[in-house]
């Protein structure tokens, strides 16, 4: 498969996990802020760390075809690591607009994970899933 149709197939594919683990995200959060009662920039973070690992679980099992780590340990962390640049995003955004405009916890969370959909792709297709260079040659 050529480097173009990959990207392609990749950001489709990542885009359909993501909804999975949004999915997993937004029901954490809806559970942590309106039945435990948890400040939302709390329940947040829990919530985005939880809709991490359901997409790093996903996206090694159907996205990316490349590993750059041998050990899928350290991918993951690295992995969820890089998601950090979308949780300082989320977290940037739910303030905003829910401490700073008023506007519902859930619907943020819509707003922002809109916004760091593209941040997490890219970091973790380069950073993590690419090729190496003994692969490239091949």
């Amino acid at each position: 498969m050529n480097p173009r149709a990959l990207l392609s197939f990749e950001v489709v594919r990542y885009g359909l996990i993501s909804v999975v683990a949004l999915a997993v995200d937004m029901a954490l959060l809806a559970l942590f802020t309106q039945v435990l009662h948890i400040h939302y920039l709390i329940a947040a973070t829990c919530s985005f760390l939880s809709g991490g690992v359901v997409a790093y679980l996903l996206s090694v099992r159907f996205v990316f075809r490349y590993h750059r780590l041998q050990l899928r340990m350290m991918e993951g962390v690295a992995f969820v690591a890089l998601g950090v640049a979308g949780l300082i995003v989320n977290t940037i955004v739910l303030a905003a607009l829910v401490g700073h405009a008023g506007l519902h916890v859930m619907a943020g969370k819509a707003v922002a994970a809109t916004t760091t959909f593209g941040v997490n792709f890219l970091l973790r297709k380069f950073a993590l899933f690419t090729p190496r260079q003994s692969e490239v040659a091949e």
